[in-house]
């Protein structure tokens, strides 16, 4: 049987029939659409959408931020669920561009349906056309390639009968999450086509739990059972196969410590007695020192980024082993390891079973313990007296008071300046979900689109969202969608009179801060070199909240 519908709502009918499902727990892949009109899909997709009020639409201010928005969304939900979001053609395709990398770096599933330039060619060159001398098969969709996990573009109707399922393969793809791109050219969205009914149906893709390869898990376990001095690094891939409880076990029984990357952290309490904290560049100076003598390194769903590994000088054994679990193949060899490739939950399971009554060494154990009673005293020494900052206030002492303040299932959102690494290393993780940092792109503008997102895919969390001016700036248009839509979250503003970690960095290598002020042109010296710029943050915050 046949269902003639347009290119645009076929789309939007085989998204909506898109579930997904673990460990028996069943659920509609897609919370939506978000999405900005304009020439190039208001007369199909807009329509489409228009029609299908349950694939709800979500009205967006900025195409970038809306990608943000999805991504925090995808994160909350442990990768179990995404959004999709549509730009007209030129600068709002072109807008999305960040938020596609910011999706692909930390390996997070969204789905983008740019407009695109005329497939027929009649009318070229179209307003926000990208002319070559070269090709005519060019346009500014094709930027999205490099940064997206999958591209297409659909050309003619039956093209999506092949591209839709392979769409869905990549979103739901746990070694291959990312951006996918699918650019639908202004007038094949409006083109009617009959279609199988069958790409109607709805679909369910199983997210499994892949066992490792057993002699490598077995020669895993001779490794960790030889070592004196194990360390764990708990990555973003261990939240989001759900394996905090299991990992939990684990490092109770073995006494193996865990140190956490921006993703990770959360993963384990923060007064579970083997938790060393941050790990890496901004981590703690226990997790630091633990991870310099280390002889074995159990990586956890992490990519090792600089941070996380110091730039590869943190681990300093001479003789140091990794062993890598990962769901992904790419990741697992990294640091020439031991490739456990599989679900870390399963992974860490069988790996407790192999390892028997193993344990570290008490002295080991005990030095650990009081490692993590230390940096605890510290860190309620820097909440009550700061660290140092110039006043009129430190951000430590800001950072410890919201900390205080908001309870264990509350979700802390940052993603750039300074903040990150004082929350790295003294953030009081209570939850998984307690400590959102993007880490991987650590876009300014992130946070406030983010807070959305979070809010959106769990509404029983407050979301607190840290932002310095200059990312408050840059981006912060999403707040009039979250009072749009009813999504409550709290923004705490620190107001640095620019780019206050940039700043340092530029003040250490002599630049002294140049450019990274907010201050008026001092025209002598055709600098900025001026006062202040008189920006009244709390008067713009009451007038974005009056209704």
């Amino acid at each position: 049987m046949k269902k003639r519908l347009t290119v645009a709502q076929a789309t939007i009918e085989f998204l909506k029939n898109q579930f997904i499902e673990r460990d028996g727990v069943e659920q509609p892949y897609f919370g939506g659409c978000f999405g900005i009109f304009g020439h190039g899909n208001v007369a199909g997709l807009g329509q489409a959408l228009q029609e299908n009020p349950d694939f709800t639409y979500y009205q967006c201010r900025n195409e970038q931020s809306m990608v943000h928005t999805a991504v925090a969304y995808a994160k909350v939900k442990n990768r179990l669920g995404a959004f999709v979001c549509t730009s007209s053609i030129g600068p709002g395709a072109t807008n999305m561009i960040t938020g596609a990398a910011l999706a692909t770096i930390n390996r997070l599933p969204v789905l983008l349906l740019p407009g695109d330039i005329f497939a027929t060619r009649e009318p070229n060159p179209v307003l926000q056309q990208l002319e070559s001398s070269q090709t005519q098969d060019i346009s500014v969709n094709d930027c999205f390639k490099p940064v997206s996990k999958y591209w297409d573009r659909i050309s003619r109707p039956e093209q999506l009968i092949y591209s839709l399922p392979e769409v869905m393969r990549v979103l739901t793809s746990q070694a291959d999450m990312g951006a996918v791109t699918l650019s639908m050219p202004q007038d094949v969205q409006t083109h009617a086509y009959d279609f199988p009914v069958e790409l109607f149906e709805k679909r369910v893709w199983h997210i499994s739990r892949p066992r490792p390869d057993v002699p490598t898990l077995r020669k895993a376990v001779e490794w960790i059972k030889s070592s004196k001095n194990p360390v764990i690094v708990s990555g973003g891939g261990a939240i989001y196969s759900g394996a905090d409880q299991v990992l939990h076990e684990f490092a109770s029984k073995t006494g193996i410590p865990v140190g956490e990357t921006f993703a990770g952290k959360g993963s384990v309490r923060y007064d579970a007695p083997y938790c060393l904290g941050g790990l890496g560049a901004t981590g703690t100076k226990y997790a630091i020192e633990v991870a310099n003598e280390a002889d074995v390194v159990i990586g956890i769903g992490t990519r090792y980024s600089d941070f996380t590994t110091a730039s590869k000088s943190i681990f300093q054994h001479p003789y140091v082993k990794f062993i890598n679990i990962n769901i992904s193949e790419f990741d697992a060899f990294k640091h020439h390891a031991l490739p456990l490739v599989g679900d870390a939950k399963v992974v860490l399971e069988e790996l407790l079973e192999l390892l028997g009554d193993f344990e570290v060494e008490k002295t080991y154990r005990e030095k650990i313990e009081h490692m993590n009673h230390a940096w605890d005293e510290e860190v309620t020494k820097i909440y009550a007296e700061g660290n140092g900052t110039v006043p009129p206030i430190d951000q430590a002492i800001v950072i410890g008071t919201l900390n205080e303040f908001m309870d264990d299932r509350d979700v802390m959102i940052n993603a750039s300046g300074s903040a990150p690494g004082d929350l790295h290393k003294l953030w009081r993780a209570t939850d998984p979900k307690n400590f959102h940092l993007e880490y991987g792109f650590s876009t300014m503008g992130y946070e406030i689109a983010a807070g959305l997102g979070a809010k959106m895919a769990d509404p029983t969390r407050e979301i607190y969202v840290i932002c310095g001016d200059g990312g408050y700036l840059m981006n912060n248009h999403e707040i009039i969608t979250s009072i749009q839509e009813g999504f409550r979250m709290t923004i705490l503003l620190l107001n640095n009179n620019g780019y206050a970690s940039i700043g340092g960095l530029s003040e250490s290598i002599g630049s002294e801060r140049f450019g990274t002020r907010y201050v008026y042109r001092d025209n002598e010296k055709n600098q900025l070199a001026g006062d202040f710029l008189p920006v009244d943050l709390a008067k713009m915050q009451k007038v974005w909240v009056q209704r």
